[in-house]
């Protein structure tokens, strides 16, 4: 732990200065899995991107003490080596315990255990003054609550105890076909009722054509097992397997194994299916072999490189949108009116009714039933979106909308188009002004600062003067296809992408 302690400390001296001379400050993670576009100075942020450590595993009490910086792959190795898993991994191996709790995420078991934040026991912060406290159920309450989605608004998060399950070897994988959103639904939630069930997921591929997919963790093979595996170049890409095993056997369940880490992050390569765009950008035949020849790049680490060097976050419609089941059914049908791509990606989220940012008691208008304890079901909504700004602003304005309407709440990793007074009508201002006021953190940005779009800056650069350069990597990021080529090149270089220059 010795480390760890020289290394908060260092933390809580920058904080406490900032604090002192009340200047607001950021902090600095080295990696991002969100889409928003971030760029940090460095005289105005706290450095934490040496927190990396997986500090214990404890067999006995079934915890680990993990640093927030540790990417889920790594977290996952640790904890196998004692034969435990993480109750929640999300599916991107990039994604760290800090952000997965700070940032809201959940995955295939959330239907079970709930949003990552919700596996964790404790955390350790430093608060904007420097202070360095503990927050858990016990100590500092509302402050372990608040914490939970507040990106970092509330302080810096240095250490977090997180629970841990039994692991086993494989994924005993069942995928069952359906044929319209209502079955997809039905489906679905039949599929949590059954508490055998450690994993439930679906993809949509169409209005008559999807697979819910159901998971048990197993230790033993049958006799004849259907063995697949997804992390490996040769591999096929999760969601294209879906695929095809929903062609082969259209109206009867599948059966098929697969070892734990590569269901866990099944959806690295290819990045779900967002990745065929960047073969389409590219006008890259999308086949078995091309995917094989430029496997290295369809990674998600590599990904999210490439889209923030590239600027091509502000192109794509990638959201995801928690709505109460009872209202799944219609969402989807409003997504497959107004944008119409596919796939669609399904995910029953547990909802234990405790407030946070990351869980609000939603302001939904029309008939929203969340301000109980209605399980959400997540629709990921991952396409393209108009190449004209004000366009792109208005379709996502318009699901920003329909989403509050339904008494859903989006995910905040993701881009924002609310203005400030539709966020607070979704969130608690006056509880997380509270929040911040108790904890010192009202020089620091605040979680509106932090994730909406400044809608009153948008379009209107007529007479700003800027430099050469600007103007050149401006037109770069608008004219394909340098904006692509600029981001597989920054991506190859493996030069920081969020520090400022």
């Amino acid at each position: 732990m010795g480390a760890h302690e020289d290394s908060v400390a260092s933390i809580s001296a920058s904080v406490r200065q900032f604090h002192e001379k009340k200047i607001p400050f950021r902090i600095y993670h080295g990696s991002t899995n969100s889409t928003r576009p971030a760029a940090f100075q460095r005289d105005k942020m706290v450095d934490t991107s040496n927190l990396t450590r997986v500090l214990k595993v404890d067999t006995v009490s079934k915890i680990a003490l993990v640093e927030p910086n540790v990417p889920m792959d790594r977290f996952v190795e640790a904890t196998l080596q004692h034969g435990l898993l993480p109750p929640v991994v999300m599916e991107f191996p990039g994604i760290t315990t800090g952000g997965g709790f700070a940032g809201t995420s959940g995955e295939s078991s959330s239907f079970k255990h709930g949003f990552f934040d919700r596996t964790t026991n404790s955390i350790e912060m430093v608060l904007a003054n420097g202070e360095v406290v503990t927050a858990s159920e016990k100590e500092n309450t509302d402050l372990f609550h608040g914490a939970a989605g507040s990106f970092g608004t509330l302080g810096v998060l240095t250490l977090l105890e997180i629970r841990l399950i039994e692991a086993k070897k494989y994924v005993e994988l069942t995928y069952h076909p359906v044929k319209s959103f209502a079955e997809s639904v039905k489906k679905t939630h039949e599929a949590t009722e059954d508490a055998s069930n450690d994993y439930v997921d679906g993809i949509l591929f169409g209005p008559r054509s999807g697979t819910v997919i159901t998971g048990r963790l197993a230790n033993a093979l049958p006799p004849k097992p259907n063995l697949q595996r997804f992390t490996q170049s040769t591999d096929p890409w999760f969601y294209l397997h879906a695929k095809t095993i929903l062609a082969k056997s259209p109206s009867t369940p599948f059966i098929e194994h697969v070892p734990l880490t590569d269901y866990l992050f099944r959806y690295d390569r290819g990045a779900f299916w967002t990745g065929t765009y960047a073969f389409k950008y590219f006008k890259v035949p999308f086949n078995r072999i091309t995917r094989w020849a430029l496997d290295h790049f369809m990674h998600t680490r590599i990904m999210y490189h490439a889209l923030h060097a590239s600027g091509m976050s502000k192109q794509y419609i990638i959201q995801d949108l928690a709505i109460p089941a009872s209202h799944a059914q219609e969402f989807i049908e409003y997504v497959d009116e107004t944008f119409g791509f596919y796939p669609l990606w399904l995910c029953p989220l547990r909802h234990d009714g405790k407030v946070s940012m990351a869980h609000p008691v939603s302001a939904g208008k029309e008939g929203s039933t969340t301000e109980g304890e209605e399980d959400l079901l997540n629709v990921g909504v991952w396409g393209p979106g108009s190449t004209s700004r004000s366009a792109f602003i208005a379709a996502n304005r318009q699901l920003e909308a329909k989403v509050h309407q339904l008494g859903g709440v989006k995910w905040l990793y993701a881009q924002a188009f609310y203005s400030e007074d539709e966020f607070w009508d979704i969130y608690d201002r006056k509880g997380y002004e509270a929040l911040r006021e108790k904890y010192h953190a009202t020089a620091l940005p605040s979680i509106f600062d932090k994730v909406c779009v400044d809608l009153s800056k948008e379009g209107n650069g007529k007479g700003e003067k800027r430099s050469i350069r600007a103007r050149l990597r401006s037109f770069a990021l608008t004219t394909w296809p340098l904006s692509g080529v600029y981001g597989v090149y920054k991506a190859v270089a493996g030069d920081d992408y969020l520090l400022a220059k």
